[in-house]
């Protein structure tokens, strides 16, 4: 009976777990789907036999092996997925810095031509209303 309840302790939490996976993957899905090429193949879910007391118990066994790759599994999914989305958020920082010095140089411009411009009438002004 022990083996049943961490049975579906552990069904519950591949459950948690993998449906953050796949609404995490699912908001790319107009884009090709992005993998950790790193870490190997995903293991795959065991089949779950209950026929006899003998296969629920290699049942409960397989479960659990695959509980332990499937967490190593998706640790190195994770930790890939952080550095790539890192480099991405850096390179997008850099190029928004690099567009961002070039508006606001010529605002800078725009706003020193104005400066000038406001200037010079100001003194035509002067000059031309003793006449």
């Amino acid at each position: 009976m022990r083996r049943c309840v961490v049975a579906i302790r552990k069904a519950a939490l591949f459950g948690l777990v993998f449906a953050g996976i796949a609404a995490a993957g699912s908001a790319s899905a107009a884009e090709a789907a992005w993998t950790a090429s790193k870490c190997g193949a995903e293991p795959q879910a065991p089949a779950v036999k209950a026929a006899t007391v003998a296969q629920y118990n290699e049942s409960v066994d397989r479960v659990t092996a695959y509980e332990k790759a499937a967490r190593v599994y998706n640790a190195c999914v994770a930790a890939q997925a952080n550095r790539e989305e890192t480099a991405i958020s850096q390179e997008a920082s850099a190029r928004i810095s690099h567009v961002h010095a070039g508006s606001a140089a010529v605002q800078s411009h725009i706003a020193a031509s104005f400066q000038t411009l406001s200037a010079n009438l100001a003194a035509a002004s002067r000059k031309l209303g003793h006449h």
